[in-house]
Parts: C-alpha cells; sequence; structure tokens
C-alpha cells in the first residue's frame, strides 16, 4: 500500500517507514503552508490537505507533532521545530530549551503527536499519540533528530536519542499515533 506523507523531513520519513514497514512511504513536501493553527491536529490537518489535492484516491498523511514542557507553561509546543526561530536547527532548540528550563526543578515534559490521515474517499482523521517522560540537563545519544537526545521516557534511564530505534519506535509518540492509524486502515473503517 502507497501513503503519501506530507513532509520534506528525511528522518521522519524514515521514522514512520520504520513503523509501517509494510507500506511504500512517499514524501510530498506540502510546501510553504502556514501552520498557524493552535494545535498539533489543526496543523496537521494543513499539511495534508495541501497534498491531498495531489494524490486522489490515494491514502495521504501529516503528522505534527512536539514537545510540551510542564515548567515552560508547555512551550515549546506548536512551535518545537522553530522553538529558536528560522531556519530550524535541532542544536539552537536544544540549547534554548536547556537555558529556558535551567534552575527549574520539574523537569516532565511529554511528546504529542497528531496523525491525520486523509482515505482515498476524501475523509480525514486525526489520530493522537504521547508519551510521557523528562527533559535530562544535558544532551545524551547519536540516534533520533530534534529534541530526542534531551527526551528520558518514562520507565527508562536512556534517552531517545539512545533508544534503538525499534526500542523507540514501539513507545513513541509517532509510534502511537501510526499504530492507530495502521489499526484503523487494516480494520476496514474507512
Amino acid at each position: 500500500m502507497k501513503l503519501f506523507v506530507a513532509t520534506h523531513n528525511a528522518h521522519k520519513l524514515r521514522e514512520i517507514g520504520e513503523i509501517l514497514p509494510a507500506w511504500e512511504i512517499a514524501g510530498d513536501d506540502p510546501g510553504e503552508v502556514d501552520e498557524n493553527a493552535p494545535d498539533f491536529a489543526g496543523n496537521a490537518l494543513i499539511k495534508v490537505r495541501a497534498i491531498a489535492s495531489r494524490h486522489p484516491g490515494c491514502w495521504c498523511m501529516a503528522d505534527d507533532s512536539g514537545l510540551e514542557v510542564k515548567a515552560l507553561g508547555g512551550a515549546p509546543g506548536v512551535h518545537s521545530a522553530r522553538y529558536a526561530g528560522e531556519p530550524t536547527d535541532s542544536a539552537a532548540n536544544n540549547a534554548l530549551l536547556l537555558k529556558n528550563l535551567s534552575g527549574h526543578a520539574d523537569r516532565r515534559a511529554n511528546f504529542t503527536c497528531a496523525v491525520a490521515l486523509v482515505a482515498p474517499d476524501g475523509s480525514e482523521r486525526v489520530f493522537e499519540g504521547k508519551v510521557f517522560g523528562r527533559i535530562r540537563e544535558e544532551l545524551k545519544g547519536e540516534g533520533g533528530f530534534g529534541y530526542d537526545p534531551l527526551f528520558v521516557p518514562d520507565g527508562y534511564e536512556k534517552s531517545f536519542a539512545e533508544l534503538p530505534p525499534e526500542a523507540k519506535n514501539a513507545i513513541s509518540h509517532r509510534g502511537r499515533a501510526l499504530a492507530k492509524v495502521k489499526e484503523f486502515i487494516h480494520a476496514g473503517a474507512a
């Protein structure tokens, strides 16, 4: 089954391909869409609608995800990719997050992922996944991308960037949302 994914992020495409290995994943850059929704679901819908018109009768998907830190009132939230400004820069985002958390004892956080899916008949659904954990005080690990070297999921001592991809994908926000997508499609609900 072919699935068009609204992204130009090679890391995200690889991760989706690892989570959905039976599918042919095809990236389609949504272009300069204005992700101005107040939540992850709204931004995912903006992106998937941008590509769905180019692929009528096909499965199309977009996700919007980010890190929400309790002590920062949920920031960086929907601004996770651009937390330190444009152009997007993971190192700068991580540095700003550590700076803003300096002196905070409460380092609880969660990753949230909203996956918007357009079915071949044009109907739309949104699925959400979350993973809870904490922000460590220094970067650790070489894997993953974005905030992964700082995020330690509950029940683990290693960051997402230190976990093998299959372990991360089994518990991650994106993995949980995509498991719901897979279940929905296989159930024939579309």
